[in-house]
């Protein structure tokens, strides 16, 4: 399939803080979940796809435009819901949908008929005769997104569109991102919670530092297996004995969670077990989650990303 987001060498710098650094990336259609902790350079990259902001280094394709050679076309056909609270506070959500479809070149008419089926859809009917400035946090989100879908986009960029909400009004907010594949509109979200994006992404790309660490298919990057083993002894020495190994181990307090590029894990552990004159108290399968990619990838900061259930301590 023919990317809808390319970039190649990707990079952007705020005067001497480097936000983005060789970012290649080859998005296909469909729902794509961006994450990374908070300054990973998640809103630099989407103001960088949306022209808002030029790339220091590299270049970008969005739908096969260049954004910074023709932004104009690009906004015409991706949406956009950014993280601030940038809402109208005296605007009624009607008035402030009807004014978002006319400025994408609806007639007045289709503009009011769309921003009606667009605030239904979100659950705003029955609130879109209330000023902004009323609404809750999650009502906000809700205004935010239908402002992004309204006049119908073949690509939608999400930032961060779970913030602040409590878990109900998450989980209402992923079940309305779930949906919108089937309007046949391809979705980008940001998030710093890893749960939100295994919840609603079918591709994944993991920033860290402005570095990409991973990028693919969601199911390929989860599937994955790990070997989860406690020992009663000799801890150090099995760790010692599995990094001579090329294995990949992260310790828990409880547990090491050990995987290997090329080997079978069991086999790895059971070697290092030996060598090490190690007991074994417990040895399972564990399939890899996005926090245990995370962490086994990023650098110390990247303890800014959330996984919306228990952390592994």
């Amino acid at each position: 399939m023919t990317p809808i987001i390319g970039s190649v060498d990707l990079g952007h710098a705020y005067g001497d803080v480097v936000a983005l650094h060789h970012v290649n990336l080859e998005v296909p259609p469909g729902t794509t979940g961006l994450v990374g902790a908070n300054g990973a350079g998640k809103t630099t990259l989407m103001k960088i796809l949306l022209g808002i902001l030029t790339p220091t280094a590299g270049h970008v394709d969005v739908m096969g435009i260049d954004p910074h050679v023709d932004p104009i076309a690009v906004r015409s056909r991706v949406g956009y819901m950014p993280e601030s609270d940038c809402l109208p506070q005296d605007q009624t959500a009607a008035d402030f949908l009807i004014y978002a479809a006319e400025l994408a070149g609806i007639p007045t008419r289709a503009a009011k008929q769309r921003a009606s089926d667009v605030l239904t859809l979100v659950g705003l009917h029955e609130e879109r005769f209330r000023p902004l400035g009323e609404f809750s946090t999650g009502m906000k989100q809700r205004a935010k997104l239908a402002q992004a879908i309204v006049f119908d986009p073949d690509l939608v960029l999400l930032d961060e569109p779970t913030a602040g909400l409590d878990p109900e009004g998450r989980e209402e907010m992923l079940a309305l991102i779930g949906r919108l594949a089937g309007f046949g509109i391809n979705v980008m979200t940001s998030s710093h919670v890893l749960s939100d994006i295994e919840s609603t992404a079918d591709w994944v790309v993991m920033l860290d530092g402005g570095h990409v660490l991973r990028e693919g298919p969601l199911s390929t990057l989860v599937d994955a297996h790990t070997v989860e083993v406690e020992l009663f002894d000799a801890i150090d020495e099995v760790i010692d004995a599995l990094d001579r190994a090329g294995a990949t181990v992260r310790r828990t307090s409880h547990s090491l969670l050990v995987s290997h590029p090329t080997a079978d894990p069991f086999a790895t552990v059971r070697d290092a077990v030996v060598a090490a004159g190690a007991s074994i108290r417990k040895l399972a399968s564990r399939s890899h989650t996005l926090e245990d990619l995370f962490l086994g990838d990023a650098a110390p900061s990247g303890a800014g990303v959330e996984t919306g259930r228990s952390r592994t301590p």
